[in-house]
């Protein structure tokens, strides 16, 4: 089969396509044929070696796809045998930028008929933080929500469903025109640009000095300790599930003196079982028609690289698929 596969940690160039052995469904395991794979931006990270790879180099890369099973292990129920499934194979030794990923039973998820395999992988990830995230803020109907990054992938989702889920007056950030008037499109009621390093200090002013009662953290760095004195005292919550320019600049006694609460939305125990359970939630709101998967390009497998690119470039306004 054809695979991009990863000798080394590197710039996009090192992902190569070649043509390795297909796999085989092993204990517990379903084999799939991939009919579409996702590109998150965390694959950028672990390409570029900031966290360890999960089995040794050369190894086929990538975690997400959907498809067809067309083999399963012992131990498994038969009756899997040609669903169709989202695969999200984040504790395995990777395996999905490939024409078929052998995946561990229990880290499937099963697709709605009404649903492509190209929709589903537009979801099933970031769809599903995005419905887990606004579940654990416990939103009231009322209150002033801020989310970062809201013309992107996640941030998007965020602002589709936060109205829904909750929100009253809807804030963004972007850190470009097009993702500014893309996050508007979504729902934002305004948006602020976050590649101004004082955009911290014009929330309240947006808000006609109103305070903010939630905040979706995905950007990090200086401005998440700016924003404190933006946030409702004693009952602001900041929701905390992205560093993308860094660990967050706020210190304990900050959120002490302010009577605030930060949550982690973050891990692989009870925060990963959240958002599994909500996966299947938000390919039923597709099937239903109550949500729009939002997909931003789709690539050939062999541009796995391309798909890189633009994800760290953060040009995407959606999922990055790729077809193998």
């Amino acid at each position: 089969m054809r695979a991009i596969v990863l000798h080394e940690s590197g710039g996009p160039e090192v992902l190569r396509l070649e043509e390795v052995p297909t796999p085989t469904a092993g204990p517990g395991q379903v084999l799939v044929r991939t009919e579409a794979v996702g590109v998150g931006y965390a694959d950028t990270l672990l390409r570029g070696g900031a966290f360890p790879f999960p089995s040794p180099l050369p190894a086929v890369f990538g975690f997400e796809a959907a498809g067809t099973v067309t083999e399963v292990g012992k131990g498994v129920d038969p009756s899997l045998s040609g669903a169709r499934v989202h695969v999200m194979n984040l504790n395995a030794a990777g395996g999905a930028y490939a024409e078929y990923v052998a995946a561990d039973a229990r880290a499937l998820t099963l697709i709605p008929d009404e649903v492509t395999a190209t929709d589903a992988v537009a979801v099933a990830v970031q769809g599903a933080l995005a419905l887990a995230l606004l579940r654990a803020a416990h939103l009231n109907g009322t209150e002033n929500v801020l989310i970062e990054a809201a013309g992107g992938g996640t941030g998007g989702y965020l602002t589709l469903l936060a109205r829904e889920s909750g929100a009253g007056r809807v804030i963004g950030t972007a850190g470009s025109e097009a993702k500014r008037r893309r996050a508007l499109s979504l729902g934002a009621d305004q948006v602020l640009d976050h590649s101004d390093p004082d955009w911290p200090g014009r929330v309240r002013d947006t808000l006609d000095g109103e305070t903010v009662d939630v905040v979706f953290e995905s950007l990090g760095g200086a401005s998440a300790g700016r924003l404190l004195d933006a946030l409702t005292p004693g009952s602001g919550r900041i929701m905390f599930y992205g560093v993308l320019n860094g660990a967050p600049g706020i210190a304990p006694m900050d959120l002490l003196q302010r009577g605030l609460t930060l949550v982690g939305c973050g891990g692989m125990d009870a925060w990963a079982q959240e958002v599994l359970a909500a996966r299947a939630d938000v390919l039923g709101m597709v099937a239903e028609g109550r949500l729009l998967p939002q997909v931003d390009t789709l690539l050939p497998l062999a541009d796995a690289a391309k798909a890189h690119r633009r994800m760290e470039d953060r040009a995407a306004m959606g999922k990055i698929v790729l077809v193998p």
